[in-house]
């Protein structure tokens, strides 16, 4: 399963972009968003969300 970002939690810092291996995070709306088609369920941008926003789905 992919992972998910809580967009009432982001703050649209783009940590989690940055540290995406695949790049399937982008910014939409001033909130980060995850492709769920391109994520290999890593769990990288969840040790480096301040706010805890991406999680597994």
């Amino acid at each position: 399963m992919a992972h998910i970002i809580d967009a009432d939690k982001c703050i649209g810092c783009g940590s989690c972009a940055e540290e995406c291996p695949t790049s399937c995070i982008s910014e939409k709306d001033g909130k980060y968003v995850i492709n769920a088609d391109e994520c290999v369920d890593c769990g990288a941008c969840e040790g480096v969300c301040p706010v805890e926003a991406p999680h597994a789905e």
